[in-house]
């Protein structure tokens, strides 16, 4: 018997045009286990300079459910990453590379004010573009970004359950579905439409907030809205890094499973993608998606208007933003020209100053 998995292990070496030499050998050891996908995986993982995570495997025989499961969490982060591990691990060398000479990406730009349309909450041009983007509602899907908690507040809960105001008890995530059914009403109105279209609203969730959002919706009926009309996208983990050679790092606990953290609010836009809703969308026609945060109460005050920019002015991305006063301790949204005159990174931004914005 023992003859026997050695010549299979040679032969898959062979297969594959590999030296044993090169491959850790705990995983050589174990490869008779292995399905021909995951010993590609094992592969890629060698080649990323990966071996360290078979260092303390067992012989073949001993915790063999657990070496499948290793594989098994490899697929669904390979699978989970535009390119794959492999593509996660390149780029991630690259970016701690960089930081650690103290690259500068922006370098070779100028910052300057970008172009936009600058609003005043209330007066007659705000107005305007507000009774546009309502016509214009029902051609946009509406995005909550909606993966974390609120321990930095103090709260152990999801951010979008919240209050966001206390007179009424309505919580974040009640305002924002009761603000978009108030646009799809007014839109189905001020367009004569013989029915009203249903506004799709996605909210992306994390392994953290997935369940309670759902607890959250269902318990309250959706707020009104339809089940339908709602489609949370939950985001996938990402594989922790162990050094600034982007080494994967194992679980201290667990030594046939990698470390994973929550990746991030720009996982919305590859999940939109990958669900094949965008498809869906712009199969139906509609033209905008808009993208929001989970605890922002004056938003809604200000996307009518915003969307009605947008479709007036035709424009392909539009950021909303407040002023932003000198030293002011935030964010801003800039252009960006290179000293080449060639390259150029340019972003449409709408100022909305709000009767209670501070």
């Amino acid at each position: 018997m023992v003859s026997a998995t050695v010549d299979s292990e040679a032969d898959i070496l062979s297969n594959l045009n590999i030296n044993a030499g090169d491959w850790p050998s705990n995983l050589v050891k174990n490869l008779c286990l292995l399905s021909p996908d995951q010993i590609e995986l094992g592969k890629m993982l060698v080649e990323m300079g990966q071996s360290h995570l078979f260092q303390q495997w067992t012989d073949p025989g001993v915790e063999d459910d657990k070496k499948k499961a290793f594989f098994a969490q490899v697929a669904k982060l390979n699978s989970s990453y535009p390119g794959g591990l492999a593509s996660y691990i390149k780029n991630a060398r690259e970016l701690l590379a960089d930081s650690k000479v103290g690259k500068n990406p922006y370098d070779g730009f100028t910052p300057s004010v970008p172009t936009g349309e600058v609003l005043s909450f209330g007066d007659d041009n705000f107005i305007k573009y507000e009774e546009a983007g309502v016509k214009e509602a029902q051609n946009a899907a509406f995005v909550l970004v909606a993966g974390g908690l609120g321990e930095r507040l103090g709260y152990n809960g999801i951010k979008v359950a919240l209050l966001a105001e206390a007179t009424t008890g309505t919580c974040f995530l009640q305002l924002y579905i009761e603000s978009i059914l108030a646009l799809q009403e007014g839109s189905c109105r001020l367009t004569q439409g013989t029915f009203q279209k249903d506004i799709p609203f996605v909210i992306m969730t994390s392994d953290d907030t997935h369940t309670r959002t759902l607890e959250v919706l269902e318990s309250n009926s959706y707020f009104g809205m339809k089940p339908t009309q709602v489609k949370l996208l939950k985001q996938e983990k990402v594989a922790c890094l162990d050094d600034n050679d982007a080494r994967l790092a194992l679980d201290p606990h667990n030594k046939y499973q990698i470390q994973t953290k929550p990746h991030g609010h720009g996982d919305v836009h590859s999940l939109l993608y990958s669900s094949g809703l965008l498809k869906v969308w712009l199969d139906a026609g509609l033209r905008w998606v808009l993208f929001f945060q989970d605890t922002n109460g004056l938003l809604f005050k200000a996307i009518p208007a915003s969307l009605g920019v947008s479709a007036t002015k035709q424009y392909q991305v539009n950021s909303l933003a407040v002023q932003r006063k000198a030293k002011e301790a935030m964010g801003g949204i800039t252009r960006l020209t290179h000293s080449d005159g060639i390259y150029m990174k340019h972003l449409q931004f709408l100022e909305a100053r709000t009767a209670n914005s501070v």
